[in-house]
């Protein structure tokens, strides 16, 4: 491939990168891009999901075309609370960004197949050596050092079944702590794709992010089982370890490539709580688009001062993890959960949007909490801690 001076090089084809790639296609066709994935496939094998108020009206148009389900709402279940609200939810699956990015780009603004071994502020270099220079890297390759964010960790399974009859649940359970609390926080979230196709996940939080996929997998077949749904085929299965960060500093995630800009978990943008990375990479996705220098320098100043601005007005999050993971015995931070679902839904949309307000953080602190207060200041203060 010939080089081009003021190419805009987006290493890493998962879901940021592609969102980059898709807004900066649209938005700014005067700037050559390559968008390169290590893979066959843009995506990988993953499912991401989000509620209808995660994205800003005005960014829509950039995830909407990615949507393969949505649902009018939701339910949660816990042993002594069980809800329906109303807030849309929204799935988007790898399969579909990976046509969207094959059909959008031209075959000359991506690569597939295109393994990287390192980044600079001007070029990419690839395994075998090949050297493809640019005016600016985004680095959008995945999770890196996320130990300097002190996390604990959100783990799951999920099963996509094919049934031969119709399963019944008609929206999305997006939690279920009915289940075993023996490990920590642990729910069954299931995605009814159809009236025969879902996708059940198991998923717990632990302060290790090691994954039992075979112990797993098999609690998703005995809740398949115990909940009626007869004659399940498994069709796919996807993993995922995703950061709940207690601590740290973003600014530690940048130290390493100066002059890069980074997106996803590796530049730390993602709901602390959740560890949701889809809202902020449509996000970032058009912040990068509408910028008037699309160089490596610019972008990285404006993507490490969002990292930074986001990471400050998250704090909130942080502590309430912290509270969760260090001052509530496993088997019982389900009650933390349970105890913020008594709340108003749309508090509860702006919490999973990341966009509490103040009244929002007082009413989630308020109440009985299922915590003890000596232990859950000396956890929002940093000083508890708790092992497994």
């Amino acid at each position: 491939m010939g080089q081009v001076a003021d190419r805009l090089i987006i290493a890493g084809g998962g879901l940021s990168g592609c969102f980059a790639a898709l807004a900066l296609a649209k938005l700014r066709q005067d700037v050559p891009i390559l968008l390169l994935e290590s893979g066959q496939t843009f995506g990988g094998n993953h499912t991401w999901s989000f509620f209808e108020t995660d994205v800003e009206e005005d960014s829509r148009w950039l995830v909407d075309p990615l949507v393969a389900a949505r649902w009018d709402a939701y339910d949660i279940r816990f042993p002594k609370r069980r809800r329906t609200l109303g807030t849309s939810y929204n799935s988007v699956t790898s399969d579909r960004l990976d046509r969207t990015v094959r059909d959008r780009l031209r075959p000359d603004q991506y690569r597939l197949g295109s393994r990287i071994e390192a980044v600079a502020p001007d070029h990419v270099r690839l395994a075998g050596g090949e050297r493809i220079a640019a005016a600016g890297v985004i680095d959008a390759r995945g999770p890196a050092n996320l130990s300097v964010l002190e996390p604990g960790w959100q783990k799951f399974v999920g099963c996509e079944y094919r049934f031969d009859r119709p399963h019944g649940l008609v929206r999305p359970i997006v939690m279920d702590a009915t289940v075993d609390q023996a490990e920590g926080y642990r729910f069954v979230y299931c995605l009814p794709f159809s009236d025969t196709r879902m996708l059940v996940e198991d998923t717990y939080y632990s302060l290790s992010p090691a994954l039992d996929v075979p112990t797993l997998r098999k609690r998703i077949r005995a809740y398949v089982e115990a909940s009626g749904w007869k004659g399940a085929t498994l069709e796919r299965e996807e993993t995922g370890v995703l950061p709940v960060a207690m601590g740290g500093q973003v600014d530690a995630l940048w130290k390493d490539l100066p002059g890069v800009a980074k997106l996803g978990l590796r530049g730390g943008f993602f709901h602390p709580t959740t560890g949701y990375s889809l809202p902020d990479a449509v996000r970032m996705a058009v912040l990068a688009a509408r910028q008037a220098d699309l160089g490596g320098a610019a972008l990285h100043h404006v993507f490490q001062r969002e990292a930074a601005r986001l990471w400050k007005e998250r704090r909130f999050y942080r502590l309430l993890n912290r509270m969760l993971f260090r001052a509530v015995e496993p088997a019982q931070r389900y009650k933390v959960l349970e105890h913020f679902y008594r709340l108003d839904p749309n508090l509860v949309a702006r919490f999973y949007a990341g966009r509490s307000s103040l009244a929002d953080k007082v009413r989630i602190l308020s109440g009985k909490p299922p915590v003890p207060v000596g232990r859950a200041l000396a956890a929002l203060l940093g000083q508890g801690s708790h092992s497994e």
